[in-house]
């Protein structure tokens, strides 16, 4: 009788634990496996070859009928290949650029020709399972710092007519550095499990019941410049969470802001002219002028593609869903006035008066060049200051697509209170609030710069 009663009673023990793990299962799905990156736009997908209206992908028009060489190039430059492949000072596509992460570093590889470090030796196939798979030569595992999750969109005669400009490249004999992860991240068999649970490993389906200009831009955005890869959070296991698209994130120690329609935190009150300025040009006037990697982007990247892909690129990220985030509040949008008392924060007013402001000026309009103006953009109106404090520290990064001169690295000039001193004296004086950056964290940010 005893052992019935126990019978009887576990029943509903377990199925309360069975309905108890159901919902752990439900919850931790939900936060871990999310939606594709076009899911938001509905379930009209076809594939490709289904598709009635005009090809989303490959080249503009302008260039249809250019040679091999000619349309992988400008592929290789919208999938910006150039920035990761191209350790600092080095030669393009030679790799060796190093990405610093919380559990060590990794350096990208050499993608010139080469057979012995390079992908010389690569056939089509081989390549299309790095691009689509993340699978290199001999089985290699990739980790996804090469964007892969997002290459998968690319359709396989794109991914080839870039490795055909590859190959036309010079070989350059260029082993890449070895990687200095830390157990687990440095098993690399472990990238085929995470691969299986995060990479789609399917070519971009355009929708039905969208324009072509839509389908164009949602497959530039997604396929080909991975923008998703810096500007939408990550989940707890390191793959983007399209939850919060485009709500932005903190990558390789730069703020890749909020991209979605919010107002407060987006670019919901960018005009579409504003938008397609600073996506070519890496400035837009009232709005900010790119630095770091966005305007490592622009430089090697967007600024090379025709008008009409950068404007179906911004037709599309109009329609993204708008994703708030909480700790911006929309840019201070007007001049202000000369700072009069004794000020607050006397070391960051006497930093920038002698290194700032004869070209920033002194009411946020700058009085030499456009680009130098700091009147609403969104790095002085961070309180993070991340992106203030690293374009102090390296500059701005830029090789550079608009005509004016590149804001220079202080980073060797000025000590980390200095520099935590000066940013927060810039968000407190032309931003809506003030940062408070620390040495201590500014000390952090240069590991990263």
């Amino acid at each position: 009788m005893r052992n019935l009663q126990r019978g009887r009673v576990s029943h509903p023990f377990l199925l309360s634990l069975a309905i108890a793990a159901g919902v752990v299962l439900i919850v931790v799905g939900y936060f871990v496996f999310g939606p594709a990156p076009t899911a938001f736009a509905g379930r009209s997908t076809v594939q490709l070859h289904d598709f009635g209206g005009q090809d989303p992908s490959g080249v503009p028009a302008e260039l249809k009928s250019a040679s091999l060489m000619e349309r992988g190039e400008y592929l290789t430059r919208a999938a910006d290949c150039a920035v990761c492949h191209t350790a600092k000072d080095g030669v393009p596509f030679a790799g060796g650029l190093a990405f610093v992460l919380p559990f060590g570093t990794i350096y990208s590889t050499n993608i010139t020709p080469d057979v012995e470090t390079g992908i010389g030796s690569y056939s089509d196939a081989d390549f299309l399972n790095a691009v689509h798979k993340g699978i290199g030569k001999g089985n290699t595992k990739l980790y996804p710092a090469m964007p892969y999750p997002s290459y998968t969109y690319m359709t396989d005669a794109d991914a080839l007519a870039i490795k055909a400009y590859l190959f036309s490249l010079k070989p350059l004999h260029a082993p890449a550095p070895a990687n200095t992860l830390s157990f687990p991240f440095n098993q690399r068999a472990l990238m085929a499990v995470w691969s299986a649970m995060f990479n789609a490993d399917k070519r971009f389906q355009p929708h039905t019941d969208r324009s072509d200009e839509w389908n164009r831009g949602a497959y530039l955005v997604e396929a080909m410049a991975h923008c998703g890869e810096c500007h939408t959070p990550r989940n707890p296991m390191f793959a983007l969470n399209n939850r919060r698209k485009f709500a932005g994130a903190v990558q390789a120690g730069w703020r890749a802001y909020n991209i979605t329609q919010n107002q407060a935190a987006g670019v919901g009150t960018w005009s579409d002219a504003d938008l397609v300025q600073y996506l070519a040009n890496g400035h837009a006037d009232g709005r900010g002028t790119a630095a770091g990697p966005m305007g490592e982007a622009v430089d090697e990247s967007l600024s090379h593609l025709k008008a009409a892909d950068v404007a179906a690129m911004v037709a599309y990220l109009r329609t993204v869903p708008n994703a708030a985030s909480p700790d911006l509040t929309e840019p201070r949008a007007t001049p202000v006035s000369v700072v009069q008392g004794e000020p607050s924060n006397a070391r960051g007013q006497e930093v920038y008066e002698g290194a700032c402001a004869g070209c920033h000026g002194w009411t946020g309009v700058s009085p030499v060049i456009a680009a130098a103006s700091l009147t609403g953009a969104r790095s002085v109106n961070d309180p993070s200051a991340i992106n203030v404090a690293q374009v102090i520290i390296g500059g701005g990064k830029r090789h550079y697509a608009i005509d004016a001169e590149n804001m220079p690295a202080f980073g060797s000039t000025y000590s980390d209170a200095e520099i935590a001193a000066v940013a927060n004296y810039v968000t407190a004086l032309y931003g809506v609030k003030g940062s408070s950056l620390t040495a201590s964290s500014v000390a952090k940010l240069r590991e990263e710069n």
